[in-house]
């Protein structure tokens, strides 16, 4: 494997989890519970779609096969998808919404942390900038988990269920194969053993807080990464791709 096919595997996984996550957030926007609420969180899909087009982008950039991010975001096949199962879960209630989010946004910050100093400028780049937003974004989920876990008996419930439903995906969160080792050996990707230590640091504290507990249950769902989806995916690709499907070629 040369450092660019590991660049584009790489740069591609991060751009599908932004997009898909940006596009499951997309759909509270005129549901939210408050408000408020659903200004929060159609800004923060907003973020992530941004991230994912300057990712993809970039992914188009080192591929050379004169794509671009709306060709990779909307004319692929449901398995060339390499994003993470988590992200494709669906939001289910506001608690439901809210674990998934931060047990994301959780991963994220210290992966973005660690990534600025990458030995790729343009990932560096991409990594300073999302970093700004992502930084906000764990503050607000981790703000809302402690709320409610932290709240009335039926809300404290409602999302530990929502933590013992989405704590079985986030192991993919670390997923590692030949890419990812080629990458962290030429400086240009953080170990993820690093990042997980912070990761599990950062939740741990937060459900300390919310005095809600990680399940005891091991079990692991993975796949995504390998194209492998869940029944969610197909449902949400209809809705994602429709338009450019409709009209090819069609710009804004």
């Amino acid at each position: 494997m040369t450092k660019n096919e590991a660049l584009f595997n790489y740069t591609l996984r991060l751009g599908d989890d932004s997009l898909i996550l940006g596009q499951r957030l997309a759909e509270w926007c005129g549901h939210g519970p408050i408000l408020e609420e659903d200004i929060a969180i159609t800004n923060i899909s907003l973020d992530l779609i941004g991230q994912a087009t300057n990712l993809l982008n970039y992914a188009a950039l080192i591929e050379n096969k004169d794509r671009n991010a709306d060709n990779i975001a909307f004319l692929r096949l449901e398995k060339e998808y390499c994003n993470i199962l988590l992200v494709e879960q669906l939001n289910g209630d506001f608690g439901d919404t809210m674990m998934r989010q931060f047990l994301f946004d959780a991963f994220r910050k210290p992966l973005f942390e660690m990534l600025q100093f990458s030995k790729d400028k343009q990932l560096a780049a991409i990594a300073e900038k999302s970093l700004k937003e992502t930084k906000y974004h764990l503050k607000h989920s981790s703000e809302w988990i402690i709320r409610l876990g932290d709240g009335t008996e039926e809300s404290h419930q409602r999302v530990q269920n929502s933590l013992t439903n989405l704590w079985r995906y986030t192991d993919e969160l670390f997923f590692t194969d030949e890419s990812d080792t080629l990458l962290g050996e030429l400086g240009i990707i953080p170990e993820f053993s690093k990042i997980k230590e912070v990761w599990y640091a950062n939740v741990t504290a937060v459900f300390e807080q919310a005095t809600l507990q990680i399940p005891a249950n091991n079990w692991q769902f993975e796949g995504g990464r390998k194209g492998r989806h869940s029944e969610h995916m197909g449902y949400l690709l209809a809705e994602l791709q429709y338009m450019q499907r409709a009209y090819p070629n069609m710009e804004w």
